[in-house]
């Protein structure tokens, strides 16, 4: 008999990491590595690695009127990289660090990184591990109610590698920005990455090492 979590179809506040507020919502699915979340106008797929607390929250209002979930019913459990699969193509909201959300259209899925292409930041690899959520967005919105003609969808400029650590490594000597530029420090040329330790020469000429696995996403300007 499948095991269900005594918490599905309740309201739930969720505690995860980066976020100082709770997210609150009707838990609606719960997988291995990912649960689904609605919070009374969008459906929040967090995976589970930044879970730090899952509690019963008490019903304000009336009882959210769930709509149709937007990928197609699977009679398979939901998984992280079968979200991502179904999520290629579709009009999205991503939160991955600091205050910033960012809005585009995921456009490939690696082993260990997936590339979403932005209006504002073009095409920007994200590692698995560092997404906190994803929001999928209505079939009729589009990124800023930009035409498809203003905001064509793009391939990759780069040749896509299996996993993170070989994309950067194809990047040594390109100029990078790292976590989406909110530190100055993480933006500079690549110069090298040895021991999981990567070397950036920042705009002063300085080298600032930083630890492969507190790099979240990588792009070029």
């Amino acid at each position: 008999m499948k095991y269900r979590h005594p918490l599905l179809d309740q309201y739930v506040e969720l505690d995860i990491s980066g976020k100082t507020m709770p997210i609150r919502g009707k838990m609606i699915d719960l997988g291995q590595d990912i649960l689904v979340l609605h919070n009374g106008l969008q459906f929040l797929y967090v995976p589970l690695i930044h879970l730090q607390q899952l509690r019963l929250a008490k019903q304000e209002g009336e009882d959210l009127v769930i709509p149709e979930i937007p990928f197609e019913q699977q009679s398979e459990p939901i998984s992280y990289r079968k979200i991502l699969m179904n999520a290629k193509g579709m009009f999205s909201e991503l939160y991955i660090t600091g205050n910033q959300t960012i809005h585009g259209y995921l456009t490939s899925v690696m082993n260990d990184f997936f590339v979403f292409y932005s209006p504002v930041y073009h095409s920007v690899m994200v590692s698995l591990q560092h997404l906190k959520y994803l929001i999928p967005y209505n079939p009729n919105v589009t990124p800023y109610t930009l035409t498809p003609a203003q905001f064509p969808l793009k391939p990759s400029p780069i040749t896509l590698a299996r996993t993170f650590d070989q994309q950067l490594r194809k990047l040594i000597g390109e100029f990078v920005i790292l976590d989406l530029g909110e530190n100055p420090n993480k933006i500079g040329v690549l110069k090298g990455i040895d021991q999981n330790m990567i070397e950036l020469s920042t705009a002063g000429g300085n080298s600032v090492f930083l630890h492969f696995d507190h790099v979240k996403t990588v792009h070029l300007p």
